[in-house]
């Protein structure tokens, strides 16, 4: 899988993305953004340091975004705030993907990863479950966050970490 960081010139890229899933925003209860929404959510996203926006291409397809923010909400944490496939392309390993290829990069100092799940989202529960996330804060009915540990050794040597600087 390959990752393009986001940028404000991709706000259309994303918007397509976003109107590829219409069944995540009805499960927030919802519409699709317009494109003048996306574009202004990139923008106030791209402002934030810590925030990084990228999207996930699969032999050049565009076939999702994730959307993580460093040190967040402590510091050594990582949070997922989104990562979102393409309703064509789930349930053909993509997103497990994309979540193996984040874990391979994560800055040194990482300690935990984070992962949100908006809404009533028991899919999006077992999403993350299966990949060896527990459970770790209700914020009902907005939210719940499942957690993983990161072992020192687990950051990979030699692969291009998440950058830690604003791009």
């Amino acid at each position: 899988m390959n990752v393009t960081p986001l940028a404000l010139h991709h706000a259309p890229l994303l918007h397509t993305l976003y109107a590829a899933a219409p069944g995540y925003f009805a499960l927030l209860g919802t519409r699709v953004p317009t494109p003048r929404e996306v574009e202004r959510d990139v923008e106030i996203a791209l402002l934030d340091p810590r925030r990084r926006l990228e999207l996930l291409h699969d032999g050049g397809e565009l076939v999702g975004s994730l959307d993580c923010k460093l040190g967040y909400p402590g510091p050594g944490d990582l949070t997922i705030n989104l990562l979102l496939i393409r309703e064509d392309r789930q349930s053909q390993g993509l997103g497990e993907q994309a979540v193996r290829d984040l874990e391979a990069r994560l800055p040194p100092g990482t300690t935990r990863i984070l992962a949100s799940v908006l809404g009533d989202n028991p899919r999006g529960a077992r999403f993350w479950e299966r990949r060896g996330y527990t459970f770790a804060l209700d914020a009902r009915p907005a939210m719940t966050w499942y957690a993983k540990p990161v072992a020192t050794s687990e950051v990979k040597v030699g692969l291009p970490a998440l950058s830690l600087a604003s791009d």
